[in-house]
């Protein structure tokens, strides 16, 4: 399978999950315990998993597995960046508004890059860092609303521990993309067997956590698994299909392309959303969400089309230096 493929299949489904946990919502608030959509997907990504694997295994020859220790113990270490992530997300929220926290949240672009080139010692070309600036300042400019409203003035009037909070925030989600990536292409190892490891340790945190607020409440609404299901309906569960299938997808990209085609992936949810967005609800666009989208298609045209279709610079080096020698032949013909 090609990787714009999936990844416009991945566009497709992380542009649809916020509508669908909008849908999911019942007079405005959750009728269900919202922690437990990222643990049932976390399940469903890992029955997936394997099942693929248990299918691969029938064939022959079969899938190559490391089961050594040493490999095994790295697959905790993105669940973990996640876990404190989240905390350092409620930690930010507490000292800057969620307009704020939306449009810092975009630093990860950035981020993500940077560490895509330090961590991953891949290199990008001047052109390409240019782009990612510019999905950044895109997806940014769609996020900041009028400035005749209030939280036109709160983005820079935050305290300074909510910057640093935003600023950690991003480095931590672009780490666990990175680490994630290193992880998936560090050997030969088939995908599924990557996933395996992967989910269940995802599985294993979010079981954790869904304990932990049990401990935090007092059991004032008994065991999180009594009550795992209580208020879902048809759209919840369409919001966990989406959010595992998500995780898939990204794996599978991780894999087979890089961290940079998943951050231009859900990046480019964004116009599809507004679209859907417009039908569905009763929204209504403002010019710095137009502007955003063409500086975001702009930035992702920059960065996957091929130099030779931004810059002509090349070919007109090209028939220069072929005049030039023609001149030189010239020249030498006339003094024999």
């Amino acid at each position: 399978m090609q990787w714009y493929l999936v990844a416009s299949l991945l566009t497709l489904l992380t542009s649809s999950q916020g509508i669908l946990t909008t849908l999911s919502m019942t007079n405005g608030r959750y009728r269900y315990d919202y922690a437990t959509v990222p643990f049932l997907a976390e399940v469903f990504k890992l029955l997936v998993s394997s099942f693929l694997l248990w299918k691969e295994i029938q064939k022959s020859p079969p899938p190559k597995m490391t089961t050594d220790w040493k490999s095994v113990r790295l697959f905790p270490i993105p669940s973990i960046i996640y876990l404190i992530h989240n905390n350092v997300q409620f930690a930010t929220l507490a000292y800057v508004d969620a307009s704020t926290y939306q449009i810092m949240g975009n630093l990860k672009i950035v981020t993500t890059g940077i560490l895509f080139r330090l961590f991953l010692r891949r290199k990008l070309s001047n052109l390409q860092w240019m782009a990612i600036v510019l999905l950044a300042v895109g997806t940014t400019m769609s996020q900041v609303k009028g400035c005749g409203e209030a939280s036109c003035d709160s983005l820079f009037s935050a305290p300074i521990q909510g910057y640093m909070f935003g600023i950690l925030s991003a480095c931590l989600s672009a780490l666990a993309g990175i680490y994630t990536e290193f992880l998936m292409k560090k050997n030969d190892d088939t995908l599924y067997w990557q996933n395996v490891q992967l989910y269940t340790f995802g599985a294993i945190f979010n079981m954790a956590r869904l304990l932990l607020d049990d401990f935090r409440n007092e059991f004032e609404k008994g065991p999180w698994w009594q009550r795992l299901f209580n208020g879902y309906s048809f759209t919840t569960w369409l919001v966990v299909l989406n959010l595992g299938s998500t995780g898939l997808l990204v794996s599978w990209l991780m894999k087979y392309a890089d961290n940079i085609v998943k951050v231009y992936s859900t990046s480019m949810a964004m116009p599809l959303t507004t679209v859907l967005s417009l039908f569905l609800f009763d929204f209504r666009p403002t010019l710095q969400l137009f502007l955003g989208i063409v500086v975001c298609m702009m930035s992702l045209h920059m960065y996957f089309a091929p130099p030779s279709m931004l810059i002509e610079l090349p070919k007109m080096l090209n028939e220069d230096s072929e005049s030039l020698l023609e001149v030189y032949v010239d020249r030498r013909t006339d003094s024999s």
